[in-house]
């Protein structure tokens, strides 16, 4: 399996089931999967929600495209395979009926590639949420691949002399990225996702419930009661497997998920007198007031900003670090003196944030 074969199957499957996946949990009752695409006669009249989907993106080097929209219906995946030049696609799945076709268009020397998917089901008004969910397809996404020589133009973040191409591009019930690093590929997503995302190397495989903590959830797979698990004995293969595939997890993969930090971009070079450890400003000086790293001040939190701030106010607090941000706001960032853990929260770098204007300078 591709990497993007497996991240399309993780994204499929998100919603799927919920913790703590028993069918007798009342927020498993129905699906709660993204990328919904209903019958037309529950979707009419309410703005969220959607009888299909639209996906538009910009491609060049290339007039050759393949399409595939993967979906769940019936608690199966499904797949509808599209070329362009053909006549719309019909498809059935079960009760679920609809129609869906892959066109381009010649702009401006681009191509505009665009894939169109409905659900045509006949039903009637008034239906609950649950019997529309019984003739939708859900968590629907979309692959598009380009021929060799061709590639995708980011749909969100377009080099300039295509932007206003893809500005043109109107997407319905989905968001498209680049899904390969040869661009080749675009992934329509249920969800927003970044350029060419990735599944963590870390990761144990879809939980279902992974817009979650991944390690969080895993423990708590790991302490179903006894009751839960007999009551999964009976539950859909999919759910089978995953606890299987959960629980076989041992304490080092658990460890592996507890997280990570990857530097993409090196950091300017220090001096090597300077504390190449300390990062920040040494002292500023704001409205005339003047702060400096080591510096004492008295918390006065602005009611309302926060609430656990008040929890502060009127203690004693030293300047650990001083940082300006992108849009020139200036933050303290402090440690409480009189805080027991005070000089752990040091050593590890875990600082209150306040703005000059919350705090009173009494003296280094």
């Amino acid at each position: 399996m591709s990497r993007l074969d497996e991240l399309v199957d993780t994204l499929l499957w998100e919603g799927h089931q919920l913790y703590p996946y028993t069918p007798s949990a009342t927020k498993n009752a129905t699906p709660t999967p993204f990328g919904i695409v209903y019958p037309p006669a529950y979707a009419a009249g309410n703005p969220h929600r959607f009888d299909r989907v639209k996906l538009q993106c910009i491609a060049r080097g290339t007039e050759t495209f393949a399409a595939v929209v993967h979906c769940l219906q019936g608690g199966e995946a499904r797949q509808i395979s599209l070329a362009p030049g053909e006549e719309p696609v019909a498809f059935a799945f079960g009760a679920v009926q609809g129609r869906a076709a892959l066109s381009t268009e010649d702009f401006s020397g681009l191509i505009r590639v665009t894939v169109a998917l409905e659900n045509t089901t006949p039903a009637t008004d008034g239906m609950t949420r649950a019997e529309a969910l019984e003739l939708s397809l859900l968590s629907t996404h979309v692959v598009v691949t380009c021929a060799p020589g061709g590639r995708f133009l980011s749909p969100i973040d377009p080099p300039e002399d295509a932007a206003v191409a893809v500005m043109t591009c109107a997407n319905v019930n989905i968001f498209p990225v680049l899904a390969t690093p040869e661009d080749d590929a675009i992934l329509g997503a249920a969800i927003i996702l970044p350029d060419h995302p990735e599944i963590a190397p870390e990761s144990k495989g879809s939980l279902f419930d992974s817009t979650e903590i991944e390690e969080a959830l895993l423990i708590h797979v790991l302490a179903l009661s006894d009751g839960e698990r007999a009551e999964l004995a009976g539950a859909d293969p999919e759910v089978k497997a995953m606890i299987e595939r959960a629980v076989s997890a041992t304490p080092e993969d658990i460890m592996k998920l507890h997280g990570r930090v990857t530097v993409t971009d090196k950091a300017p070079a220090v001096p090597a007198e300077a504390d190449a450890e300390v990062r920040g400003e040494e002292t500023i000086v704001v409205d005339g007031r003047a702060f400096a790293r080591g510096g004492h001040v008295v918390l006065r939190p602005e009611p309302g900003r926060n609430a656990q701030d008040h929890l502060l106010d009127g203690r004693s607090a030293t300047i650990e670090r001083i940082y300006v941000d992108y849009d020139d706001q200036v933050h303290l960032c402090v440690t409480v003196d009189d805080d027991p853990g005070q000089d752990i929260m040091r050593d590890i770098g875990r600082y209150l944030y306040f703005k000059p204007d919350e705090v009173e300078a009494i003296g280094s």
